[in-house]
């Protein structure tokens, strides 16, 4: 299983293990990382799993696609590294992603 880093705004990581196929926000959720809530239950309908990815890993994660875009609009402090953790499919090339929390998220 991949293993992927969530850095929360002050600091602290949690490196957790993903199961391929399932979102990065599946994999927040499962094993209890904080900032990331998933109120929409990864229906790419919320902000309340948004990221910001490690540049050594952007063009791992795929582009943003327009419903991404229109859903981080709501999204406080948005980067171009901005994205949904729902919208990251985990593969076996996902094997120790970086990404970090905004600020506003605890």
């Amino acid at each position: 299983m991949p293993q992927v880093i969530f850095i929360e705004h002050n600091g602290k990581r949690h490196t957790v293990e993903g199961t391929v196929g399932l979102s990065l926000m599946r994999a927040a959720i499962d094993n209890n990382v904080p900032g990331i809530d998933a109120d929409c239950g990864g229906q790419c309908a919320c902000a309340t799993c948004h990221v910001y990815v490690d540049a050594a890993w952007e063009s791992r994660t795929g582009s943003r696609t327009t419903m991404e875009e229109d859903m981080l609009n709501f999204a406080a402090v948005t980067q171009a590294n901005s994205r949904l953790a729902c919208q990251i499919q985990i593969t076996d090339a996902l094997d120790g992603l970086v990404v970090s929390m905004p600020e506003g998220q605890h």
